[in-house]
């Protein structure tokens, strides 16, 4: 199984597109239903090389509960026959921020008690990257608790100190989260890729900057990428796998097919199942 890594670059900036929560709210106008729509790549369907079958996860945003059922549904999809022979599990990131169990999510990716016998392979989100920044003192950290950052905040036990002024409560913070988040979480999220490449797919958190190789494209694109990459409408080298934007369902374009339905806001997780020329999809639910 020949497969395709992208480094991780250290730009740290960008938004190509906007980061707000009203994300919601524009979901429908941004992701319009396009019944029919069939991805392509060279105008034929794209396809994994045989024996492969790729489980790709989509954000998780600290709801552990709904990673540990998606995973137990992997588990019972590997039986479906004919069995692959080599299974692959592709995590989009975002693993941490609004939901409340960030702590609990980088617990069950470090500890990976039910998919242990599965290569794995995970990668980075702009949230992933904005904890390691927080962290580090870096100069997101003050926007980082504005989009979720709190809610990791308190499942590591760490609450703001609000009679404090906003510089000392994110020193603070920032000094409380460093002595009580385990190393293996850090080393974790600093060992995330930013992207790969397996056969006319290609995985990553956000999207691509359309008209600009895959392997040229910037480390803010892949993590923070919405506009033109979204509504553009030709073909690409690879067929795109991402998160990043919230859709109440998968949205299949003919170059992109998005997976991030909105786990922290609508109890939702859905894994994309391909093979061959096949797709077909996973859902988790709360309750």
């Amino acid at each position: 199984m020949t497969r395709e890594r992208f480094p991780l670059y250290m730009s740290h900036g960008g938004n190509s597109g906007g980061i707000g929560d009203d994300m919601l709210a524009r979901w429908r106008t941004r992701n319009p239903n396009q019944a029919g729509e069939r991805p392509t790549v060279n105008g034929r369907p794209p396809r994994l090389p045989d024996g492969c079958r790729v489980y790709a996860i989509g954000d998780v945003h600290g709801r552990s509960d709904l990673l540990r059922r998606i995973e137990t549904l992997i588990l019972e999809d590997l039986d479906r026959p004919p069995v692959p022979l080599a299974p692959l599990v592709v995590y989009l990131g975002d693993y941490v921020d609004r939901g409340f169990h960030s702590r609990e999510t980088l617990e069950e990716l470090c500890a990976n008690p039910r998919l242990g016998g599965l290569r794995r392979v995970l990668l980075m989100g702009n949230h992933d990257l904005w904890l390691l920044d927080f962290l580090k003192g870096g100069p997101l950290s003050a926007s980082w608790l504005q989009y979720g950052g709190d809610a990791t905040l308190l499942s590591y036990g760490v609450q703001l100190r609000y009679d404090l002024a906003e510089q000392d409560r994110l020193e603070a913070a920032r000094e409380q989260l460093r002595a009580r988040i385990p190393k293996e979480h850090v080393d974790l999220l600093a060992g995330l890729e930013l992207a790969f490449g397996l056969g006319d797919y290609f995985f990553c958190h956000a999207g691509v900057r359309p008209k600009v190789p895959l392997s040229e494209q910037r480390a803010e694109d892949l993590l923070w990428m919405r506009e033109p990459f979204l509504s553009w409408s030709g073909e690409m080298e690879k067929v795109v796998v991402h998160g990043h934007t919230v859709a109440e369902a998968p949205v299949v374009r003919r170059h992109r097919i998005g997976i991030d339905t909105g786990a922290c806001y609508t109890g939702t997780l859905t894994c994309l199942v391909l093979e061959g020329e096949e797709r077909r999809f996973l859902t988790a639910s709360a309750g």
